[in-house]
């Protein structure tokens, strides 16, 4: 299990990547980066970081709001070459985007023209960096991921992270904690790329491992790593990219957390946290006129959801798997009738997520299966979320892949280091 050393020493490849296959796939793309940076920056003198995506397992759009949540971090991740420059300067090549983001450490102003963009991330995480005290300086970089933008693991929190690890790696002897790093990743999305996320995603990838975070107190949440193997238990974990974008759903994702505070400052509160659901049952009538029967639902969504949390984390810990899976469906019927985060009400044609939970629990059904579905992350258009025995695994695979498209359907495994240097 990672511990607070793992932050100041490099992560072997064979301990990153566990799989061999996978191993060997990530040993090659890291050989291409190196020799494609050794080519663009003239230097050969780098360090190798990797940032992994994550998996939401509970609570859905419940940490905006100081609930808990439960997430892992995964085998599919970003990953880096790096050297320090002294051009106060940080020069980003992005292979897959094939663009460079350059931003001077001397201007650290938002852009409005760098929302939604990596250059953005980067001018975020070093303002932040700076203001709490801490070493900012430049670098080179080129970068690689593997977690495809809109696929619902969470691609803009995996770069944050793998920036964020970069800069307290080289100036600040890593010294500060995976929580504070996800803080300034949060903050960075937040304020410079434009997109009001809650804390889980940077969290959970800066973190590693099946985590539960309590986030309460939203400046010092309350982290808990999970020891849980899924494969040793008969499972296997997909997940199953539906199509879509997200370039149109800033407005759907942002108001689930604006009409949940909503309903808490009508009692004078800032999060649906440090209110109760009784105090929406007995205001109901009220809440329903001044606020709509949608942002009441999704406000009660969140005290079920909240609660739901720590039922699974305790039907892990007990090695209840059946109890655990019911809990998963709970909290995908709930996402689907009370949140209502399934698709986008702006294209009712556009169901994509819709048709693929109907066709798991179809497809479940019909071979007795146990396993569990749900709608995963932000939702509106993108991935869900499945657990699967693992007998079932690639008949799955075959049948979402054939109804979407080739690669749609992933197998991912849980990775237990959060974002790190390595060391092949």
């Amino acid at each position: 299990m990672p511990t607070k050393e793992n932050l100041t020493k490099e992560i072997k490849l064979e301990e990153l990547y566990i799989e061999e296959y996978f191993r060997n796939k990530k040993a090659e793309s890291f050989g291409r980066l190196i020799s494609q940076f050794n080519e663009k920056f003239d230097s050969k003198n780098h360090i190798l970081f990797s940032s992994p995506g994550r998996i939401e397992i509970g609570g859905n759009h419940t940490d905006h709001n100081n609930g808990c949540i439960l997430a892992a971090a995964i085998n599919i991740d970003s990953s880096a070459v790096v050297s320090k420059n002294s051009q106060n300067r940080i020069n980003l090549f992005s292979r897959d985007l094939k663009e460079t983001y350059s931003v001077e450490l001397d201007d650290l102003e938002v852009k409005q023209e760098e929302k939604s963009k990596t250059s953005g991330l980067i001018r975020g995480l070093a303002y932040k960096f700076r203001t709490n005290g801490y070493n900012v300086g430049g670098f080179d970089c080129i970068l690689e991921s593997m977690i495809g933008i809109g696929s619902g693991l969470s691609s803009s929190a995996s770069i944050e992270m793998l920036i964020a690890t970069i800069l307290n790696s080289l100036y600040n002897n890593s010294e500060i904690s995976p929580v504070e790093l996800a803080k300034y990743g949060q903050f960075a999305e937040n304020n410079y790329f434009g997109k009001p996320c809650g804390l889980m995603d940077q969290l959970a990838i800066a973190e590693g491992g099946i985590v539960s975070v309590d986030f309460k107190n939203e400046e010092n949440p309350k982290v808990e790593k999970l020891n849980v193997d899924f494969a040793t238990r008969g499972f296997s974990i997909i997940v199953v990219n539906t199509g879509g974008t997200h370039a149109d759903l800033t407005d759907d994702y942002a108001s689930i957390p604006k009409e949940m505070k909503d309903i808490a400052g009508y009692f004078g509160k800032s999060r649906l946290r440090l209110i109760s659901r009784d105090d929406i049952i007995k205001n109901i009538f009220t809440l329903r006129e001044i606020f709509g029967d949608r942002a009441v639902l999704r406000a009660l969504h969140f005290f079920e959801e909240n609660e739901r949390v720590g039922l699974e984390v305790a039907s892990l810990k007990e090695n209840k798997t059946e109890e655990f899976l019911k809990l998963v469906k709970q909290s995908g019927n709930s996402s689907a009738k009370w949140l209502q985060n399934i698709y986008s009400t702006k294209d009712n044609k556009q169901q994509s997520m819709s048709l693929a939970l109907e066709i798991t629990e179809y497809f479940m059904k019909e071979n007795s299966s146990c396993g569990a579905t749900r709608v995963h992350g932000g939702g509106f258009a993108g991935t869900i979320l499945t657990f699967i025995e693992e007998a079932l695994a690639d008949k799955y695979i075959k049948l979402m892949s054939a109804i979407f498209s080739e690669s749609s359907a992933l197998k991912v495994s849980v990775r237990e280091y959060g974002s790190c240097r390595v060391k092949l």
